[in-house]
C-alpha cells in the first residue's frame, strides 16, 4: 500500500498538476547536480590554494614555483601569482643571457615591478574577478530555483483547490470524499515547490559565502605577494 501510495497519488493528479510536478522534478534534479558538482569544485579549489600557499612560503625557485602554479589550474591565488609573474618576467625573455648579467637584470626587474604597481593592481583585481566569475557559474540557476519554484508549487495548490471546490460543486456536497483528492493534489504541489526550493536556497547561500572567503584569502595572498615583489623576486629569484 504505501509502496504503490506515490504512485497512485501521482496517476489521480490532473493534466496541470503532473506538468507542475514534473517541471519542480526538473528544477529538483538540476539544483542537485550543481550542489554536487560546486561542492567538489570548491573542495579542490581550497586543496589546491592550499598546496600552493603552502609551496609559495617554502619557494627556493621562482620558475620551479611557476611551474607548480600552472598545474594547479583550480588555485585562485596560483592563477594571481602566474599571471603577475607572466607580466613581469615572461619565461620566455632571453633564456640565454649570461649568469653574470642575471643579478643586474633581477635587479632591474625589482624597481620596474615597484614603478608598474597600479597596473599590477589592475591585473591582480582582473584575474580576481575571472577567478569569482569561475566560481559562481552555474549558482544562478541555484537562485532561480529558490526563487520561483515555491511559485511554481502555489500554482499547483491553486488549481488543486480549485477542483477540489468542483467536485463539491458538481457533488453538491462537501464531504471528504468531494474534497479530500483536491486538497492532496494542492499539498503535493507545496510540498513539491518546498523540497526543490529549500536546498537550493541553502546551498546558493553556503557557496557564496565560500567564495567570499575565498576571495578574502586571495586578496590576502596578493596583497602580501605585490608588497613583497621586489625583495621576493630578487630572493627567490627567475631565471631570465
Amino acid at each position: 500500500m504505501f509502496q504503490s501510495g506515490p504512485m497512485g497519488l501521482f496517476g489521480s493528479l490532473g493534466a496541470v498538476s503532473k506538468i507542475v510536478l514534473l517541471i519542480l522534478f526538473l528544477f529538483s534534479v538540476i539544483s542537485w547536480a550543481i550542489i554536487l558538482y560546486k561542492w567538489r569544485a570548491f573542495r579542490l579549489s581550497d586543496q589546491e590554494d592550499q598546496r600552493f600557499l603552502s609551496a609559495y612560503s617554502r619557494a627556493r625557485d621562482g620558475n620551479d614555483l611557476r611551474r607548480r602554479a600552472r598545474r594547479l589550474a583550480a588555485s585562485p591565488s596560483a592563477a594571481v601569482f602566474v599571471g603577475v609573474m607572466d607580466r613581469i618576467t615572461p619565461e620566455d625573455e632571453g633564456s640565454g643571457r649570461e649568469q653574470g648579467a642575471r643579478g643586474a637584470h633581477l635587479e632591474q626587474r625589482g624597481e620596474r615591478a615597484a614603478a608598474d604597481r597600479p597596473y599590477l593592481d589592475r591585473v591582480v583585481t582582473l584575474i580576481l574577478q575571472g577567478q569569482i566569475s569561475k566560481q559562481e557559474a552555474y549558482l544562478h540557476f541555484l537562485a532561480t530555483a529558490g526563487n520561483i519554484t515555491p511559485f511554481i508549487g502555489l500554482f499547483g495548490t491553486v488549481i488543486g483547490i480549485i477542483n477540489a471546490f468542483h467536485e463539491i460543486g458538481k457533488q453538491g456536497t462537501a464531504n471528504i470524499a468531494a474534497v479530500a483528492p483536491g486538497v492532496a493534489e494542492a499539498l503535493v504541489a507545496t510540498a513539491a515547490g518546498l523540497f526543490a526550493a529549500i536546498p537550493a536556497v541553502i546551498a546558493y547561500n553556503y557557496y557564496l559565502t565560500r567564495i567570499r572567503r575565498t576571495a578574502f584569502r586571495v586578496e590576502s595572498f596578493s596583497l602580501e605577494f605585490l608588497n613583497s615583489l621586489d625583495s621576493w623576486v630578487k630572493q627567490v629569484g627567475v631565471r631570465a
